[in-house]
């Protein structure tokens, strides 16, 4: 049976979207999306999203599966993506997504709130950043404390690393030079690293200015990406924790920038950015 597919790009952090409005449970196991995400033998993207029909009174619900089989907590890239492609589904219904538009959107990370803008942009409300170092979770500080400027032995260095969690783990490391780092080699050691049971994602932060910050991202389950929107927000917040940044600033990633703020009004993370039809097609 083909399946009907839309490929979207969120800063070049690829995604397959599935229309799964249908059933509560994902149309493609993780073993299938490891094989459509394959870049040679498949459509080739970061990971797969189904929108699925809402849960405790959400409009929608998302389900996602990285291009390694594993399933994360959420997607801040995968998120707007879903977004675009839910207006699109809405509009194809003959129900009206003119922007502004918002959805309340389930994910294992909890309830998320994307907002499509007039400009196009998309506004994600990304809730309140976790900061325990039980709940992010990591062994790096005791379960009730902040991980913030510890020590962190990695590749026969001593790294300095701040731990957040949006939903999903975060450790950020501060750099003099983002472009010196070979994410391939160091990327898998902090992702696999002992102190972090669930496994992480890493950002090495390039401070250009307090406004602006440079990113590069190994992504758990995805590895080196172009982009990482809950990376992002997490990178701001442990720059804000280390007085390496304001509360609102420009992250910019290979693929593209977005702004992100740390709300001191309601404590919660904001990321701008945009999300990007690619092409649709069927899967056989």
């Amino acid at each position: 049976m083909a399946i009907a597919f839309q490929k979207y790009h969120g800063l070049g952090n690829d995604f397959v979207l599935i229309d799964n409005r249908h059933q509560t449970e994902p149309m493609l196991t993780p073993e299938q999306a490891v094989q459509w995400c394959d870049r040679n033998f498949g459509i080739g993207a970061d990971g797969v999203i189904f929108a699925l029909p809402g849960q405790d009174g959400t409009d929608y619900t998302m389900r996602i599966f990285n291009s390694d089989g594993s399933e994360p907590e959420m997607c801040g890239n995968g998120i707007r993506c879903l977004a675009q492609f839910i207006a699109a589904l809405e509009t194809a219904d003959g129900l009206p997504a003119t922007p502004p538009k918002a959805y309340t959107i389930h994910t294992l990370a909890g309830v998320i709130t994307p907002t499509l803008q007039l400009d196009g942009q998309i506004t994600v409300d990304m809730g309140e950043p976790i900061l325990r170092a039980g709940q992010i979770p990591t062994t790096l500080a005791e379960a009730e404390s902040k991980v913030v400027n510890a020590s962190l032995a990695v590749a026969g260095q001593t790294w300095v690393v701040t731990c957040v969690s949006m939903g999903n783990p975060h450790c950020i490391t501060f750099v003099e030079d983002a472009d010196a780092i070979d994410l391939a080699t160091l990327g898998p050691q902090f992702e696999h690293h002992a102190a972090f049971p669930q496994r992480i994602n890493t950002e090495f932060i390039e401070v250009k200015a307090r406004d602006r910050l440079k990113m590069r991202v190994w992504e758990r389950g995805a590895g080196a990406t172009l982009a990482c929107g809950t990376g992002a927000c997490a990178s701001l917040v442990a720059g804000v924790l280390t007085d390496h940044c304001d509360r609102a600033a420009t992250v910019e990633l290979p693929g593209g920038p977005l702004h992100i703020e740390w709300s001191l009004a309601d404590n919660r993370v904001y990321m701008t950015g945009p999300a990007t039809l690619v092409f649709s097609g069927e899967m056989l």
